[in-house]
């Protein structure tokens, strides 16, 4: 006997996606994304459309302590620079 339940694919404000029967509306804190179809159908989506899995928020914190930790300033070697009374031993 095969499973004959259409599925709904539903986001949270992660942005992580998770299927849900469709004739049934969504659990508090979850939309409908748009798509719907078998099992097998809508986990071939959320794979596609989904590459990702790690929390928004998450992904978030990591791309800001990236950008925080691209190094040091770059050094001054204009001429004034170099004319600088400042010795860097």
């Amino acid at each position: 006997m095969s499973d004959a339940t259409v599925y709904q694919v539903v986001v949270n404000d992660e942005e992580q996606h998770a299927l849900w029967p469709a004739r049934t509306a969504p659990p508090a804190g979850w939309r409908v994304e748009g798509f719907q179809g078998s099992e097998e159908a809508c986990m071939a989506h959320v794979d596609r459309v989904w590459p990702d899995i790690r929390p928004l928020s998450l992904r978030r914190r990591l791309a800001e302590s990236a950008d925080h930790a691209s190094g040091p300033a770059p050094v001054d070697t204009s001429a004034s620079a170099a004319s600088s009374p400042v010795v860097d031993r």
